[in-house]
């Protein structure tokens, strides 16, 4: 332990505390912009690079940065001294002489911490004027790169490059002209790329941002006969747009406030989840039964489907042939419903809302439309999106009454919703092909032991006597670590789950910013949980409109008509 003073109060730390973490401890909350822990809980980026968290150090001086600075015995601390001040005033003054300053055009408005900290710092005009960094707009399928608003604070890299292992983007040149950019300054569309949105979760100003599509959906309304659906993470984290804590927002006024919008019809994506148990279910059986194409890769996570075309090419064959429960209820409902409804399928149009990114990017691939060019799904956009739409329709969604989704796409299970966390996919399939396998009913459901946070969790199944080696892995640079085990033929495993983002799609990259607030995701992985013991109905196989839709449609899982509809195969990049 150590003993010093910060602002005058005696404190006793642990040896290694920096003074930032110290300062914390006497209630003193020191502004940063490049200091930050990843969402593992264990990743930091911080290079000492922002320089807004300098205090004065007693016998010192210069000012120095208290993220980098480990607190010394006997050493004291002044946070706030004139001189700490009007240097800390100085240096985001001159972050903002190189900003564009377009606070209202901008889609981090109210949420960006560059404009918070200038706030906070009594920042009122404009201290410098100068020559600024000038950069050309880089428009994606999933999200916009606009690196005049870059801070250069690097966590953006650290998320892509040492969690999620994709290595993208890169800090490029020297001095004024210093930038994040990719290799050869390419866009990032020609990159390695997933969409996945962890570097947009991470960026402090509108650096990094998503497509905005959600306007679009306005014209959908009143043009075609619209369809939405709603991701299970969705509901979970919509709340937080709203000042409430996770799940504190009823999915019934969620399913209000869309009626209230306009959709012809609403309906869940947790129904296509559970279509999504039975395909995939009845494809691992066969497998592990012929003993071929082991392990099972679940493919419900486009970013990761990304990340092996680019990557694990060579793998590819091993992934569920399943489309993600996304795209299965865009195809079935241009499928199924038109005849039901009277109506043509190209004058249905189908709206996504997701907690993804690469969503965005998914609902655009080749492989996502039928033989006339008729995409499974129109447009896709984020949970941040939808609530700008709630609040752009003056709805107040927190004092509405509670609705059903519409059917017969509306029912779904327990094991469906769980889908919006790590583990949840593994879970739900685990229901139903056990009690499929063993012919038993499955009397305790809650395979607890692929539920969490950790970046890999693996188990040992007994189907009946059967050994079913399982794994589960959140965040590509886990699946990473998967992947070269199969790849070097050393995997053990029969069953994996895989998800790009860590934690699952409730930390997806289109989620209200949390600031990789570990206890906050922990919250959203509660709701998820509560919603699937609260629900009479927890095993996919045993949703009725389930059920109906293969008696009235499909025939059986994987049928050649289910294979058409609900199915895709993945290619080499």
């Amino acid at each position: 332990m150590v003993n010093a003073k910060i602002n005058g109060i005696n404190i006793e730390v642990e040896k290694g505390t920096s003074i930032l973490e110290a300062a914390k401890k006497v209630n003193i909350n020191l502004p940063t912009l490049c200091n930050m822990y990843m969402i593992d809980g264990k990743t930091r980026n911080c290079k000492g690079t922002c320089r807004v968290c300098i205090v004065e150090v007693e016998g010192q001086n210069k000012l120095i940065p208290s993220c980098e600075t480990e607190l010394l015995e006997g050493m004291s601390v002044k946070t706030h001294s004139l001189k700490a001040v009007k240097a800390r005033r100085t240096i985001v003054e001159l972050l903002l002489s190189n900003h564009p300053m377009d606070c209202l055009n901008c889609e981090k408005n109210n949420k960006c911490e560059l404009q918070k900290l200038a706030s906070d710092l009594g920042i009122d005009e404009k201290a410098y004027i100068g020559e600024k960094s000038h950069f050309d707009l880089d428009i994606s399928d999933g999200f916009i790169r606009d690196r005049e608003k870059c801070i250069l604070c690097r966590r953006c890299v650290t998320a892509c490059n040492e969690i999620q292992k994709v290595y993208a983007i890169t800090v490029a040149d020297r001095g004024f002209g210093s930038n994040i950019s990719t290799f050869f300054n390419d866009s990032i569309s020609n990159t390695q790329c997933t969409y996945c949105g962890q570097c947009v979760a991470v960026c402090p100003t509108g650096a990094l941002r998503e497509k905005s599509d959600y306007k679009k959906v306005w014209e959908v309304i009143d043009d075609k006969y619209s369809l939405v659906q709603i991701a299970p993470s969705v509901r979970y984290a919509l709340a937080e747009e709203f000042d409430l804590e996770s799940g504190e927002l009823s999915t019934g006024k969620i399913v209000t406030a869309l009626k209230l919008l306009g959709f012809k019809g609403v309906f869940d994506t947790n129904f296509a989840a559970d279509l999504t148990i039975m395909e995939e279910a009845t494809e691992f059986i066969k497998r592990f039964t012929e003993g071929k194409n082991l392990p099972l890769i679940t493919s419900c996570c486009p970013a990761w489907i990304r990340y092996a075309e680019n990557t694990y090419n060579e793998n590819l064959h091993l992934i569920s042939s399943c489309k993600s429960p996304q795209q299965m209820f865009g195809a079935t409902a241009k499928s199924y419903l038109p005849e039901k409804l009277g109506i043509k399928k190209e004058d249905i149009s189908v709206v996504s809302i997701m907690p993804c990114i690469a969503k965005k990017h998914e609902a655009k691939r080749e492989e996502m439309q039928d033989v006339n060019g008729i995409r499974d799904v129109d447009i896709v956009i984020t949970t941040r999106e939808f609530a700008k739409l709630i609040r752009e329709a003056g709805i107040d969604i927190v004092n509405l009454p509670e609705s059903d989704f519409d059917n017969p796409l509306g029912l779904s299970s327990g094991a469906a919703t769980i889908f919006g966390t790590s583990g949840g996919v593994m879970e739900a399939a685990l229901r139903t092909a056990y009690e499929w396998v063993t012919g038993n009913t499955l009397e305790n459901i809650d395979f607890e032991v692929v539920r969490g946070l950790e970046g890999i969790k693996e188990a040992v199944i007994d189907l009946n006597g059967v050994k079913i080696n399982i794994a589960v892995a959140s965040s590509l640079g886990n699946a990473k670590k998967i992947m070269d085990e199969i790849k070097s033929g050393n995997s053990k495993y029969h069953f994996i789950e895989i998800m790009a983002c860590p934690g699952g799609c409730i930390d997806g990259g289109g989620q209200p910013y949390i600031k990789s607030n570990r206890e906050r995701l922990k919250k959203r992985m509660q709701a998820v949980y509560k919603d699937d013991k609260g629900r009479t109905l927890r095993k996919s196989h045993e949703n009725p409109m389930i059920k109906q839709i293969y008696e009235d449609f499909l025939i059986k899982p994987n049928s050649e008509l289910a294979h058409n509809i609900l199915h895709t195969q993945y290619k080499s990049k």
